[in-house]
């Protein structure tokens, strides 16, 4: 934090050290459901409905907190509309769509990568398989 006198502390982000706030940032951002769920937002609002269809495998409970997390964190809106039934939407906010390219780049670098990831993975997996039969 820099302070000068007079004037309102400025927060300044060093992921590096323990202390720093922009450690959950980056928790939040570099969760998986966020990145599903951001994702599955990038082309305008859902209801909750929707984001469950759209995110496969995400429980009711992860995406209610993921969501949860997401507005507390300004990156998500969630807007109440009064009908009957009520109906909820969420939509990214302005901070939640600049997100938007940082998170594509991992999703495009993950399809990219998969073959190359899974073959190192498979031959992890044989060495240490004959690693621990040697033992």
């Amino acid at each position: 934090m820099v302070t000068t006198p007079g004037v309102e502390p400025v927060l300044q982000g060093s992921p590096y050290r323990a202390d720093c706030p922009t450690r959950r940032i980056l928790d939040r951002i570099g969760d998986r459901w966020t990145v599903l769920i951001v994702g599955a937002l990038w082309d305008g609002s859902a209801r909750f409905s929707e984001l469950r269809r759209r995110v496969e495998g995400v429980s009711q409970k992860m995406l209610t907190q993921t969501l949860r997390g997401l507005e507390r964190d300004g990156l998500v809106r969630r807007t109440v509309y009064p009908e009957v039934p009520v109906r909820v939407e969420y939509a990214l906010t302005e901070a939640g769509r600049t997100l938007r390219g940082p998170l594509r780049a991992l999703e495009e670098w993950s399809i990219t990568h998969l073959g190359d990831v899974s073959a190192a993975q498979e031959a992890y997996d044989r060495a240490s398989d004959s690693a621990d039969r040697d033992h």
